[in-house]
């Protein structure tokens, strides 16, 4: 769902605007619409690096740290893929955003047979602890952060990259990582689920859990708002659904014995940018402002910092297009700005290849040089928030407000986003409204430049990052040979205990720590969840 809506008359003049959101636009704004909304300075805005956190969540934004870059990354082999971490770290990237590939998503050792054909297609594949050794060489983990984009075995990531780290010397307090583990958006919006509603769920306290007693520079799991985006929701849904996420996990563990204090302000979000310019900054000002208000109200948080809204906003895959590719560079250079415009910490780019392929070097590159273009040239940096006060945006930023409210409310009254995930009554939401979308490009009520306008028959090529069959069977080499000289006995004892573990309703972090020492693969620690949680079954949505 990535464009407003416009209805013109006969001559081509603009009558209305209508955002995804549902929100109206005027012709002009004025003070009289912040009186209509209820805008007041002090509970909506106030100052920078003041609750409610609308306009930044530091007092002199950009001007004292500018954003992380964090590119998508991750193919092949390990080998190939620490390359590519080498090439961006030295052209300026200062975080890593790590891909995997689906086998390893969805647990499974790159020899098995349902893995044919995918092993390093779109990520990296990862099989035993041997694997992050290579993809990790020569990182500098006590600097340069990384987020592992996996979600359904995201405590087999997380464990692997505190043993990985401790094979290279580095304690695990000094150890910063950010697994996405967000297992609710992914039977929503993506579909890389492996296990049922509330074992997913439970693993997902588990990390949590563990995080905050053993890693206190991880974030344990990013809300992922991004992809619920891309698969259908509205801007209004996406920060919505992410907020009921986030309470399921909450009250996981807090079921536990721990307090909203002790962990919410370790959570991160992973927010999608495309579509109008103006509806992703209020969408933006709006979130932080509600999250804090969240975590203040209904769950008695109070320090600062900890009713941040952090995070990564970046990305508009589906704002992009193969039809005219190169306009994708245009495209991504406004979301990098709406990004920027909005508030974020860190940031990245989809490459505007990426309708096509992984992206190529080149391609990389322009994106990481877009954000650094917005940071020292364009003059991002100068000012706080430098569109507060502007009628409109406020205007938007409490009607926006209002929007997410409302679809917060719906999963209330659903009885929980658990809940409305295991009836598949938020998936069935979501794919109406993706139906309709494509309706809406196919009729032209919708414009995409490119697409249902100003098209050309003759498009230009695209250097595709050509998929290399070695990658798999090098891979498939490596993990027999991880099998064939690693200590068997120790591994059938971790896998048991693992077992046991997962049986009794204990932390399997620790366990999973010890798998991955003793180099049990991915398929095998996934397995044992397998056999004692069995698969899920999505519900029939239509």
């Amino acid at each position: 769902m990535g464009v407003a809506k416009y209805i013109k008359n006969q001559k081509d003049a603009i009558e209305e605007v209508i955002y995804q959101s549902g929100i109206k636009v005027k012709p002009s704004y004025g003070p009289d619409d912040l009186k209509e909304v209820g805008f007041d300075y002090e509970k909506d805005l106030a100052d920078p690096g003041q609750y409610p956190f609308t306009r930044s969540i530091h007092p002199q934004g950009y001007r004292s740290r500018a954003w992380t870059t964090r590119q998508y990354t991750g193919f092949g082999t390990p080998a190939e893929t620490n390359a590519r971490f080498k090439m961006m770290i030295a052209h300026g990237q200062n975080g890593l955003n790590v891909a995997f590939d689906l086998p390893t998503q969805m647990g499974l050792d790159s020899d098995d047979p349902k893995a044919k054909g995918e092993v390093g297609r779109v990520g990296m594949a990862v099989d035993s602890l041997q694997d992050f050794e290579i993809a990790f060489k020569d990182i500098p983990f006590d600097r340069i952060g990384a987020g592992l984009t996996i979600n359904a075995n995201a405590t087999v990531m997380l464990a692997m990259y505190q043993a990985v780290a401790k094979k290279y010397g580095y304690p695990k307090e000094k150890i910063s990582a950010t697994p996405q583990n967000d297992i609710l958006k992914e039977m929503i919006g993506r579909g890389a689920w492996i296990f049922p509603v509330e074992h997913g769920v439970r693993l997902v306290g588990d990390s949590i859990e563990y995080a905050i007693k053993e890693l206190p520079r991880c974030n344990p799991v990013s809300l992922c708002g991004y992809h619920i985006r891309e698969s259908g929701a509205t801007p209004a849904q996406e920060i919505g659904y992410s907020f009921e996420i986030a309470r399921a996990y909450i009250e996981n563990v807090v079921a536990r014995g721990l307090k909203p204090d002790d962990f919410v302000g370790r959570f991160s979000f992973n927010f999608n940018v495309y579509g109008n310019l103006w509806e992703q900054v209020a969408k933006f000002r709006a979130a932080r402002k509600l999250w804090a208000k969240m975590l203040k109200e209904e769950y008695g948080v109070t320090e600062p910092k900890k009713l941040f809204l952090r995070g990564l906003f970046g990305g508009g895959g589906s704002g992009l297009t193969k039809a005219q590719p190169e306009n994708n560079i245009i495209r991504s250079s406004y979301y990098a700005l709406a990004a920027a415009l909005g508030g974020a910490q860190t940031t990245a780019l989809c490459s505007f290849d990426e309708a096509f392929t992984i992206p190529t070097p080149r391609a990389a590159l322009l994106s990481l040089r877009t954000l650094e273009i917005l940071m020292d040239e364009v003059g991002l940096r100068d000012t706080v928030d430098p569109l507060a006060g502007s009628y409109f945006i406020e205007t938007l930023t409490k009607q926006m407000e209002a929007k997410i409210r409302d679809e917060m409310q719906k999963i209330k009254d659903l009885g929980g986003m658990i809940n409305a995930v295991s009836t598949g009554a938020i998936q069935s939401e979501i794919a109406n409204q993706a139906y309709t979308f494509e309706k809406g490009m196919q009729n032209n009520e919708l414009i995409k430049v490119g697409v249902n306008k100003y098209a050309e028959e003759d498009e230009p090529e695209v250097e595709l990052h050509e998929y290399n069959e070695t990658w798999a069977k090098d891979q498939i080499a490596s993990v027999q040979e991880v099998r064939r000289t690693r200590n068997n006995r120790d591994v059938v004892r971790c896998l048991k205990k693992l077992e046991q573990v997962t049986r009794d309703g204990q932390n399997v972090m620790p366990c999973l720590v010890e798998c991955c020492d003793a180099y049990a693969t991915v398929g095998e620690m996934t397995g044992v969840f397998r056999e004692v949680f069995g698969e899920w079954r999505e519900p029939n949505i239509f």
